[in-house]
């Protein structure tokens, strides 16, 4: 059975159709769900309708690359963990851009074989391989910094941004050349030019701006895939690539306005490290900066006479896997009649809306769930704020000290509560190296250990309080 023109047409319109209402349903997440199945299902009748297209004339190269695919795909899915969702977005990004850059390279060989080149095909070519190859390699040092097999500090030199631009113009006068005389070794060379400057732009790009960065890798693979698309002659390719390059475009954008940067700041500098510092004994290390510490107890106290706890997620949540801990906390608490809230800051963690999708994954309700600007106007009425690993995104600093890294993030209020109880393991500071002068603060006590455990034994002291 093939499928004529008219008939892929449709299919391959119903696809787009579906793709449009899966990304409709992630924009909130009682939808996102429903939003995901919308998505699978264009994919699933996308990929359908290819194989039944009349150029497909064999299928067993097809039929062993999806087998092997799946399965790895299969077990990738059901050991990787949640916290390592940033580096496995920007793992499957990099597939994207060296899929983009494969698909130029074989296009070319077969249409030089052909006869069947032309102006307009090479500067498809040239388009698709050098976006694939920048997303590749630019993908490969992100996913790098977030497995933190190589450093999450910015790693900046003298003249970085001029050594950039020069590489940027040589490989646009080689595309040029490829594209007006044919060379081929100058449409290589320039695939090899894109590679080193993937690499050379994200490693300036410090470990507070990794979000961006992930959410910015997002939409340059889905420019690279409509690059292909133009290659292949593929519309449903093109307009998925084009989807996923704007929504892309536009979180990145959304993401830097809560951090108050420009994108191009990012890209160009970025700022922060990967909170290195030597291991310390923590409560040692807090008395020898006048910071008080609270013991598990304390804080159960404390929690069981307020009326309103505000808990804020991050990073250091994700590290303990402690959001389900969170959860039973959260129950027990208002089964003594607190009410409870989750101030979640946009860019918390290391990938755009990952504090959602783990308080999501433990079942925490959707309507106990607040963006920044919703929940900061409540904080001068919260009677404990319980902060769980989120050190950037609390930082008084951000507002107050115009030499800070972050000063101008917009950052979640907790200072204005009556009590704040800091769930830390060590006294080393936040992904972007910055100390929280939150810590100095009188309403300030931080609980030292492991999250998942110190929230599991609030939980049990709660219990029986």
């Amino acid at each position: 059975m093939r499928l004529g023109t008219e008939a892929l047409a449709l299919a391959y319109l119903v696809s787009a159709t579906l793709f449009i209402l899966g990304l409709k349903g992630l924009t909130h997440p009682t939808s996102a769900r429903r939003g995901n199945y919308y998505a699978v299902a264009g994919m699933v009748l996308a990929v359908a309708a290819t194989l039944l297209h009349p150029a497909v004339k064999a299928y067993g190269f097809i039929v062993a690359g999806i087998s092997i695919g799946a399965v790895i795909g299969v077990v990738v899915a059901l050991r990787i963990k949640m916290t390592a969702m940033p580096q496995l977005v920007a793992a499957l990004h990099s597939f994207v851009g060296l899929t983009a850059v494969l698909v130029a390279i074989g296009i070319y060989l077969i249409r030089a074989e052909q006869g069947a080149l032309n102006t307009v095909l090479m500067a498809e070519l040239f388009i698709g391989s050098f976006i694939g190859a920048i997303t590749f390699t630019a993908s490969l040092v992100a996913f790098g910094k977030l497995q933190a097999l190589i450093t999450g500090r910015p790693l900046v030199f003298k003249g970085q941004h001029w050594l950039n631009l020069a590489i940027g113009l040589a490989m646009l006068g080689f595309g040029v050349d490829f594209v007006l005389n044919n060379n081929f070794a100058s449409f290589l060379a320039l695939t090899l030019i894109a590679l080193v400057l993937g690499v050379l732009l994200i490693l300036p790009i410090g470990g507070a701006d990794m979000p961006v960065v992930v959410s910015m890798l997002n939409s340059y693979s889905g420019w690279a895939a409509a690059a292909t698309g133009f290659t292949l002659g593929n519309h449903l390719l093109i307009i998925t690539g084009a989807l996923v390059g704007f929504s892309g475009a536009i979180l990145s954008y959304i993401m830097s306005k809560a951090m108050n940067r420009s994108i191009v700041s990012i890209i160009l500098g970025g700022f922060g490290g990967g909170g290195e510092a030597g291991a310390d004994t923590a409560q040692a290390a807090a008395a020898g900066k006048g910071i008080k510490s609270a013991a598990v107890e304390d804080a159960v106290f404390l929690m069981s006479n307020a009326s309103k706890v505000v808990i804020v997620p991050g990073y250091g949540m994700a590290v303990a896997q402690a959001h389900h801990a969170l959860k039973e906390l959260m129950e027990i608490l208002e089964h003594k009649g607190v009410e409870v809230k989750f101030a979640v800051h946009p860019v918390a963690g290391r990938m755009p809306g990952h504090m959602n999708v783990l308080l999501a994954e433990a079942d925490v309700p959707y309507d106990h769930v607040f963006e920044m600007d919703e929940i900061n106007p409540e904080f001068s009425t919260t009677d404990v704020a319980l902060v769980v690993g989120a050190n950037d995104v609390t930082n008084p600093a951000a507002k107050t000290q115009k030499s800070s890294p972050i000063y101008g993030m917009p950052i979640l209020e907790v200072g204005k509560a009556r009590h704040i109880l800091f769930i830390k393991r060590s006294m080393k500071p936040g992904y972007s190296g910055v100390e929280n002068l939150l810590f100095y603060q009188d309403n300030c006590s931080l609980v030292f250990g492991d999250a998942k455990q110190v929230c599991e034994k609030m939980a049990a002291e709660l219990k029986n309080a």
